[in-house]
Order: structure tokens, then sequence, then C-alpha cells
């Protein structure tokens, strides 16, 4: 079907229906001469009053019925005294409301708006507005002005209006001229623009492909991009190569830029390994800080307490166990020492040992903290030590400036209040975040990290837990005895020879664990369909939405995560009248669909069923749709035990379908159970520690749908997805 041909609209803004001040995102209704429109687009800063000349299409939206869709458009300030009153009294301009607005407007007509943004002297003049309100009006209208215009400017090359905003925010009245002069600052974090964006900018006004500048921020794009693939810095040699071909150039040019860039601290070089590596000035002060704070608290121990043997002894007694020697081990240098490392896939009894490791400590008088990095990861450890178990950014006392990026309240001039730190899931944790931990960490205080090194790395940049285990510098206890209760699950057992690079035993039908064998795309999605939305809930009782998960290696193709969310959905939750359902930029939201929060939000407020309150919402956490409020334009979502309520651009930006996942994803979770796709995975996912990941996710029944021959290949494959960090190599530097 041939794409409409755009129309236009002309007309004065009546009312705006919804707005988003994030992206923009606007409904509004429109009036000409001829007819009254709802239009949907992205309007920065529009007020009721103005003018608009606007082009877009016509569509019927199954919710809203016809309304017309803007791609362009054009504002005119308003001209007739009635739109000005009407613009005025919206509460577009802070500060001016209907009684100061028709003052305005008495002393200067139809050109009130000129005078208010550029003449505050005679502003001033008007009865009820003081020299400073007049000032205030003027800077406000030209804050407005202003980002309307660098919305519209930037726009053209694809910028989102959010990220404008943050330009203004750094840049001001100056903001179009910064952005001219320099490009590619838009690339800098605290915009995070892509590179191919501020080029078509500088290739706009004829930058020369060659433009030294254009070079170096090219350079240091291809390093912050691979921070997003968890590498801290890169191979010199690599970095050049890639960079010269992604900008076109010579790999002289690039090496010549990188010189330079080191020259005045942007980068950071470091040889290692037999290579030279170059890092972004924050991600080497990060890692060099991890280092030397750690070897600080090797250096300056926690009091060490005395009498383990006799302590592990009682405990023992008390509660009728005999604990393995690996797990006294682990105790007596939770005692004795100021850092632990403790690691152990499931089964081998962590949980065991760190309730004692606690219980001694607390007995002893120390207040002990505990935290993980996923709201999830810290309430199972609540409920497996007994303790209150916070996340990390919550620990830390997470806020934000006024960029939104984050920042942590506890630090050095605000330290923790405790004598034990105890992190789990600690496999999770980035680079950035154990940084913010230490700093926060006075010396003297005990550490202990918890985790499973076999898992995959976090999804931020760093390899922290391998790290700190790699040189053994630090005391670590590897727990690898499976108990006797455990020997009898085939998930526990079955990891474990995951681990070890033996294929699972694939054959059992009285166990825990289950492969059922498909060959072909149409018969493995009826399958992992029918186990979620029947077979399952009937056999077992469990819900589809609240105990089955199904944990996908991959987000695309036929078996990744978006196809079968479309499948799943449709058996699990399908559509009734009884069930109000929206439609957002192109994403579908149901009652009773089960969701997933994609990235963290710190802002986000929540509140619980005893009326308490915060603030937070993490990448991973996954609920329930408990309610779609279509007039009011929000989505509220139970996550475990809060309410969170989203607009519906929020939703669309922050929410995804969450009845298959990835892998990754799915970090930090516990499912009751879970089932695998693995009938194709593409060569880049198809690992070892990627498939360990998936089964150590369930607790009671985990079922592998797919062909042998791949369980087989991701066994086989013991290649760690590589990441390039400098940690090792601080720590094993003389200071």
């Amino acid at each position: 079907m041939a794409e409409q041909e755009l129309a236009e609209l002309c007309g004065s803004v009546e009312h705006v229906v919804y707005h988003n001040d994030q992206n923009q995102y606007t409904v509004l209704a429109l009036v000409s001469e001829n007819e009254r429109a709802t239009v949907v687009g992205t309007f920065p800063y529009v007020s009721p009053g103005e003018e608009l000349r606007v082009l877009g299409r016509w569509e019927t939206n199954s919710n809203y019925g016809r309304q017309f869709r803007a791609e362009v458009f054009e504002r005119a300030q308003p001209v007739t005294q009635e739109g000005m009153l009407r613009y005025l009294s919206s509460g577009a301009v802070k500060g001016v409301g209907k009684a100061t607005a028709l003052r305005i407007l008495d002393a200067f007509g139809v050109n009130a708006l000129n005078v208010m943004e550029n003449e505050p002297d005679r502003l001033a003049q008007v009865k009820g507005i003081t020299k400073e309100k007049a000032l205030a009006i003027s800077e406000e209208l030209r804050r407005v002005y202003g980002i309307r215009e660098l919305t519209v400017y930037l726009g053209a090359f694809g910028v989102p209006p959010e990220s404008a905003v943050l330009v203004w925010k750094l840049y001001g009245q100056e903001s179009i001229a910064c952005v001219q002069r320099d490009p590619y600052s838009l690339c800098e974090p605290e915009i995070g623009l892509s590179f191919q964006i501020a080029d078509a900018i500088a290739q706009s006004m004829e930058c020369p492909q060659d433009d030294e500048a254009r070079v170096q921020a090219g350079v240091v794009y291809v390093l912050r991009h691979n921070l997003l693939n968890g590498h801290t810095c890169l191979p010199e040699e690599s970095l050049c190569k890639v960079a010269a071909r992604m900008l076109g150039v010579e790999r002289e040019l690039a090496q010549d830029a990188v010189e330079r860039l080191c020259g005045s601290f942007q980068l950071m070089r470091e040889e290692f390994d037999g290579r030279s590596f170059l890092f972004l000035q924050q991600q080497h002060l990060c890692e060099e800080y991890i280092a030397g704070k750690m070897k600080a608290m090797l250096r300056a121990p926690a009091n060490a307490l005395p009498g383990a043997d006799l302590e592990i002894a009682l405990i023992e007694e008390r509660q009728g166990i005999r604990y393995a020697g690996k797990q006294r081990a682990a105790i007596r240098a939770a005692m004795e020492q100021g850092v632990l490392i403790l690691t152990g896939g499931p089964g081998t009894g962590k949980t065991t040992t760190l309730n004692a490791i606690i219980r001694i400590l607390k007995q002893a008088g120390e207040r002990v903290l505990l935290a993980a990095p996923t709201g999830r990861a810290a309430k199972r450890m609540s409920e497996l030590t007994g303790e209150e178990a916070k996340t990390i950014h919550r620990m830390l006392q997470v806020d934000w400036d006024e960029l939104d990026n984050p920042v942590f309240n506890r630090n050095e001039s605000n330290p923790l209040e405790c004598e034990c730190l105890v992190i789990d899931e600690m496999s999770m944790v980035d680079a950035y975040v154990f940084e913010g931990v230490l700093r926060a960490l006075p010396l003297g205080c005990r550490l202990i990290l918890v985790g499973d090194s076999d898992q995959l790395p976090s999804v931020g940049a760093g390899n922290v837990l391998g790290d700190l285990i790699a040189p053994r510098m630090f005391p670590t206890v590897q727990l690898t005895e499976i108990f006797r209760q455990s020997m009898e699950s085939l998930i526990v057992t079955s990891a474990h020879r995951i681990v070890e690079g033996k294929i699972p035993e694939l054959t059992r039908r009285d166990s825990d664990f289950f492969y059922l064998p498909v060959v072909d795309v149409e018969s493995a999605q009826e399958l992992v369909v029918s186990l979620c939305s029947q077979r399952l809930p009937k056999s077992y009782g469990y819900s589809s939405g609240e105990d089955i998960q199904v944990l996908c290696p991959s987000r695309k193709g036929e078996m990744g995560t978006g196809e079968l969310n479309r499948l799943l959905r449709e058996a699990v939750n399908p559509p009734s009248p009884k069930k109000p359902e929206v439609k957002i930029n192109g994403q579908l939201f149901r009652l009773g669909d089960k969701v997933m929060q994609v990235r963290n939000d710190y802002q986000l407020p929540w509140t619980k069923d005893d009326n308490t309150d915060g603030q937070g919402v993490f990448n991973g956490d996954m609920g329930i749709i408990t309610e779609i409020d279509k007039p009011g334009g929000a989505i509220r979502v139970r996550i475990d035990d809060k309410n969170v309520l989203y607009d519906f651009d929020h939703a669309a930006n922050e929410l995804e379908p969450a009845y298959a996942v990835t892998v990754h994803k799915s970090q930090g979770n516990e499912f009751t159970a879970v089932v695998i796709p693995v009938l194709k995975v593409p060569d880049k996912l198809c690992y070892r520690n990627l498939l360990y990941t998936a089964v150590t996710r369930a607790k009671r029944l985990l079922i592998l749908v797919g062909r042998r021959e791949v369980v087989g290949r991701m066994v086989e494959n013991n290649r760690k997805t590589r990441r390039y960090t400098g940690l090792t190599h601080f720590l094993a530097r003389e200071v």
C-alpha cells in the first residue's frame, strides 16, 4: 500500500490534552476555521493560544479514534489579543496568570510578547510587576523560546527533544552556538548522543573528514561506546584501527589523535600483558582507585576476632550440623581477615556459611550491613539470612545531579556506619558501582564479597569479581562440595557439570530438569507457549505470570524475546473486553501483562500497601500491570511489594514485556520454573557461562527446549566473553 501523502493543518492550540516533559510527546487540540483536530507528536513547550502549521498524516487509533500524527511543524506567535490572552493565561510563562496577562495586553497590545522578552524595563511599568519579576519573565520567555529553537535545530538531525533539553542545561542561550562550534561535544556522557549524529551536524557545516577535532572525538567515542560492551579499556592497536575505519581516515591520523589525547590527559595509557592499553580518564581513575583501596584494606585490616574454632563448634552444636572444611575456612577467614571473597555454585552451602558468619560477627557486637545489586537479589538475601538487605544504590543513598546522573551521598565524607559490609551477587557489580561502595567504606571495616564467578559478568563496564580473584591477593574461599540434599536436584548437579565442561544429563524423566527435543522453529515456539500457558500450570500448579519464566540467549530472531513475548502474551494473557489495553509508540500494554523495567530510574516514585513510599526502580525489576488509566494516561505496575505509576511515555521508554527475557537481564533473579529455548543460539552467545547462568536461575523446575547439539556447543565453548579491564594490572602494580 502506498504511503499516505503529507497533509497540512493550520490553527490555534485550543488546549493541551497530554504532554511528556522528558520526550516532549504531546496530544493537543488544534482549532482552525474549518475543523477541530486531535494532533499527536513531538511539540516542545507548546501552549494554548499558539498558532501552528503542522505537516503529517491522518490515522485511526484503536483507542482514541481519528487523529493527526505530526511529522513537522512551524509555530508563530499568537497574532490576536484573544490568542495572546489564552497563551499567557495558560501557564506557558511562569509568573504570568490571567490578571497579569490582561494588564500586559492592555499596556502593549499585540506587541506584548516582544516587550516581555526584550524590554523588561518597560514591562516593569505595568502595575503589579516589579523590576525583579519583569527580569524573571524576560528570562523565562527567552528560555522557552531558546529551547524551542534548539529543539527544532537539533531535531533536523534526529536529536530527540529530551537530549535537546540536556544541551540547554549545559549551554543555555549559547546552545546552538556551542553545538556549531563543537558538534562532537554532543557525544560527551552528559548528553550521550551517537557520533553519527554529531558528525552529521559537523558535515552540515562542511567539516573536513580529517579535521583534528573530528578524529579525536571519534577515538574517544569508540572507547566510550565500548563501555557498553563491558570494556574499561581497549588495546591501542585495536582502538586506532576501529576508529580509523569508522572515521574513514588513515590509521596514522587516529594514532596522532591518541597522542594528543594522552598529552591532554583525556586518555590514559598503560602497558601490561605485553600490549599498550588506552583508558578514558574516568575509567582509569575508577579502577586505579579500586585497586588502591583494596590494597589499603589489606594493610589496615579489620580487628581479628579470636576463637573462630570455638564459635564454629558452638553453632554446629546448637544447630545440629557439621560444616565442611571449606565452609569452616570461610568462617574463620571472615573473623580473622579484613577482606573475604566467598564463591561457589548452587548447592555448595554459600547461604549456610554466610548465615554463620553474620551470626558470629553480630554476636561480637559488629554492625553488619547486607547489600545486593538489584531489588530482587536484596529481597532474596533478606529471605535467606533473616536480616535486612538493601540494594547497593539505596545503601549508598543515591541522588542525582541536574543532568540526571546518579550521585552517591554515602562517600568518604559521609561513610557507612558499620563494622562489616556483605555484598551478594558480586558478579553483577560493575566497576563504577564498586568504586562507590569502596569510597563509602571506612578503613578497618570488614568486607565480604559473595558471588559465583562462573556466571556472566556485570552488564556495566568491568569484571570486578573475576579481577579481584585472579591475582590471588585477597583471601578467597571457593565452595565446591555439593551437599547431599542438593545432590538430589538435577538442576544443581547439571549446573556443576556445565562448569566442568560436561553436558548435563538430558534423559531422566523423574527429576526437576527436563530436556524436550525439537528440530524446527514452529514446533519449538508451540512447545514453549504450551509449557507456559497450559502444561506447567496444569501439572504443577504454577502461575504463568508469577512462577514461570522463559529465558532466551538473544533478543532477536524467531526464538528471541521479541517474538516469544508476542506469542506468550496472546496465550497467557489474551485480550478481553474486561482487560483494558493501550498501544504507545507501537508498544502494546495490557492489564495483567508481565513487564520488566529496562533501565535505572532513580526518580520514579513508588508506594507500598502500608503507605510508605520512596523513589527508584531499577533495571531488571519485574512486575505485573494492575491498572491502565486511559483518561489519565497512566499505567500502574506491581513490582514485588511496590506500586509504581508510569505515565504512558515513561512506560513506553522504560517497560518491556517480560514473559520472555534475556539471560543477561535475568541476573540476580530466581524463578520457580525456567524454560530455556536452545534451538538456535547466535555464535557470539553460544558459550558456557551464559548457559550456566540461565540454568542457575531455576529454583524448582528447569526445561530445555531445542537441540542437544546446541547444548553441547554451549558447554564446550569456555571462551568467556573477553573483557578488557585494567584492575588486575593496577592490583599488581607496586605503589
